[in-house]
This record gives C-alpha cells, structure tokens and sequence, in this order.
C-alpha cells in the first residue's frame, strides 16, 4: 500500500508479468480506478511502434506505464531490450491527480520487478524516443 492508501490491483501485475515474461504485451498502461483506491490497467498492447505509444499519453491527466523497450546497439551488438517504468505527469494535469499518483507510485513500482529505467515525465520531449534510447545507451556497451 502506498502513503495515499492506494493499492495495486492483482490485474495490474498479471499485466506486467505477461509482458515481461511471454512478450504477450509491448506496453501497458494503467491509471487510477474511478475511487482512487487501486492501481488498474487502463490498457495494454502489441504495438511496438513508440509514437503511437506517446499518442496514448493524455495532454492533462496522469497514468503510469510500462513499454518493453527494444533498441539497436551501434558497432553490431544487436538488439536489446529494456523494461522502462514512466510515471506521466504533465504539468497541464489537475494540482490534485499530480498529487495522488505521486504518492501511489511507489507501491506500484515495488510490485513491477525487472524495470531498468525509471522515466517521470512532464512533457513528451521528456519521453521521446531519442530521450529514452540515450537513457537506456548509457553504459550499454559496457559490462
């Protein structure tokens, strides 16, 4: 439970364990039920284009999202993938639902293991493509 007394719905962590463990998902979404009492899926997906993941992000609401992030490593290493947790919150969003999900985020995020990346996002130059593939670059490389 969170310091708002928000909880994690069971739905929200099979969500994330069927993408991180089948690849069933690309993304899920999810938000806050309509009694602000758990943490529930809003949405899930296959789609592996990026943009229209950013398309989902509401211009004055928050939600948090996890987007299995997949990338190519230059000098042909190949193909990675990072687990990529985003609380979106952009600052057009009401004073009180930034408030809350600020302080349910840590219950849903103890709950997701396996995330490498946290990303908090005000504004979707904060979560583009370029922002998050340099993010999750560095140190890529190295082991």
């Amino acid at each position: 439970m969170s310091r708002s007394g928000v909880t994690v719905a069971d739905e929200s962590l099979t969500a994330f364990n069927d993408l991180k463990l089948g690849k069933k998902y690309t993304f899920v979404i999810y938000t806050l039920s309509e009694d602000k009492t758990q943490i529930v899926v809003k949405e899930t997906s296959t789609d592996s284009d990026y943009d229209n993941f950013l398309e989902k992000l509401p211009e004055n609401d928050c939600l948090y999202a996890v987007y299995d992030f997949e990338y190519e490593i230059s000098g042909g290493e190949g193909k990675r993938s990072k687990m990529i947790f985003f609380a979106w919150s952009p600052d057009t969003a009401p004073i009180r639902s930034k408030m809350v999900y600020a302080s349910s985020k840590d219950a849903l995020r103890r709950a997701l293991n396996g995330i490498s990346t946290d990303i908090q996002g005000t504004d979707l130059s904060e979560v583009s493509y370029d922002t998050i593939l340099q993010t999750v670059s560095r140190g890529a490389g190295s082991h």
